[in-house]
């Protein structure tokens, strides 16, 4: 496939940033990345990367690199001294959950416009509930926009239901937001249909 899935890292903070600036303009603040990366062990954080794109990226980030960028790449050096050639990829999308008394709670999930429709999307959220399941989540919930029909699509998709209303929830225009939650992730059947899901994408977008 043209784009991998791997665990975030702290070289990737400024990206993930930029990812959620672009693809949430009105909603502030954006998550805490680099303190979770450090210190929270609820936090768990995904990042698609475009593995035919080693040149470009190095560009962006050479454009973009500053002295608290510098300072990131100089921590993560010294946490993740074996990954230092991860900060030359293109970060295209992010997600993440706080896992907390069994629920995965989804609290961010966007991949950059310019490379939307491609099927990031949805393989970051089939990523997301895999490490959830890695990690013994019962169960996985989220938050959406009412308005975001196409969201809730591919959340119903993969199992998700809506549940609850969280009123004037966003606060650039207080919109309410739908509670969408699955049922218990370890259930036979659960599983099954996510595996035939999975597969389903892997090979539309030309895995194996």
């Amino acid at each position: 496939m043209r784009y991998v899935i791997r665990p975030m890292r702290l070289a990737d903070v400024p990206q993930a940033t930029e990812i959620d600036r672009e693809c949430f303009p009105t909603q502030w603040p954006t998550p805490p990345y680099r303190n979770d990366l450090l210190s929270n062990r609820l936090a768990h954080y995904l990042v698609a990367y475009e593995k035919d794109n080693h040149t470009a990226s190095i560009k962006e980030m050479e454009q973009h690199e500053t002295r608290i960028n510098r300072f990131l790449e100089g921590a993560r050096r010294l946490i993740h001294p074996k990954g230092a050639s991860h900060s030359s990829q293109r970060i295209v999308g992010v997600t993440g959950f706080w896992l907390m008394a069994g629920e995965a709670h989804i609290i961010t999930m966007g991949v950059r416009p310019s490379y939307q429709r491609q099927g990031i999307g949805e393989l970051l959220l089939i990523s997301t509930i895999d490490l959830a399941m890695t990690q013994h989540a019962e169960v996985m919930t989220l938050e959406v926009r009412l308005s975001n029909s196409a969201a809730q699509a591919l959340y119903q998709k993969h199992g998700f239901k809506k549940t609850g209303v969280r009123k004037s929830y966003y606060n650039d225009n207080h919109e309410d937001a739908a509670i969408m939650t699955t049922d218990t992730l370890c259930t036979a059947s659960f599983k099954s249909q996510f595996q035939l899901l999975k597969q389903a994408h892997i090979e539309k977008m030309g895995g194996s």
